[in-house]
């Protein structure tokens, strides 16, 4: 954990707080993107597709674990953060850059879901952020393994992580919420995000490992 001397030294940067800035502006600006890039892929869906994994496997209820675990997770990622400011620039653009990415992936790609895929009640809070249609690729795979990626230096978050991507993606299997091709490329679609991150925010990712 950082000491109030930490904190206070990050406060009185001013390249520190641009950069914080910045990166609040870019996830902001992504997640607009990835509003309307979600509703063109609901106006354009077309049919399912069958799927080795999913014609094969019964639905499972699962909704408990792909939203309230969401959410769980990503306050874990905040506490991290604050526990160490230094990581917030480079943890707040590299996510940026993976949502902004991953809206250009889902407006080229039109499948329908999976026709017996769990119902998700469209009055939860996860809904804000996912429209249903947008598949390929699977943020709830992808977003965990980023992090894995990141804390790749710190063994046990580097496990947590990895695990958490994993199960993640295998709860999106199991509700039926995601074709195998959305979980399975999201690892390298992610792999290559991440190093795409560290050559576009190199001092933010030193300050990241050295902080």
């Amino acid at each position: 954990m950082a000491s109030w001397a930490e904190y206070r030294a990050c406060l009185q940067d001013k390249k520190f707080l641009v950069s914080v800035f910045v990166g609040v502006l870019m996830l902001i600006s992504s997640m607009i993107i990835n509003f309307y890039a979600g509703i063109y892929t609901v106006e354009r869906a077309s049919n399912s597709v069958t799927d080795v994994i999913l014609s094969n496997t019964r639905t499972m209820d699962v909704d408990g674990i792909f939203i309230y675990g969401s959410f769980l997770f990503w306050i874990f990622v905040i506490i991290l953060c604050f526990l160490r400011p230094n990581r917030i620039p480079f943890t707040l653009k590299s996510i940026a850059l993976f949502i902004f990415i991953r809206s250009i992936f889902i407006s080229l790609t039109h499948l329908g879901p999976f026709p017996d895929q769990i119902y998700i009640n469209p009055e939860s809070l996860i809904n804000k952020f996912t429209s249903g249609a947008d598949l390929f690729f699977s943020a709830h795979t992808g977003l965990p393994f980023l992090m894995a990626l990141a804390f790749w230096n710190q063994k046990s978050l580097r496990f947590f992580f990895s695990v958490a991507s994993v199960i993640f993606g295998a709860v999106v299997l199991l509700g039926h919420l995601h074709y195998s091709i959305d979980v399975l490329s999201a690892f390298f679609i992610t792999y290559t995000i991440f190093h795409l991150s560290e050559l576009a925010f190199k001092k933010d990712r030193a300050i990241f490992l050295n902080g």
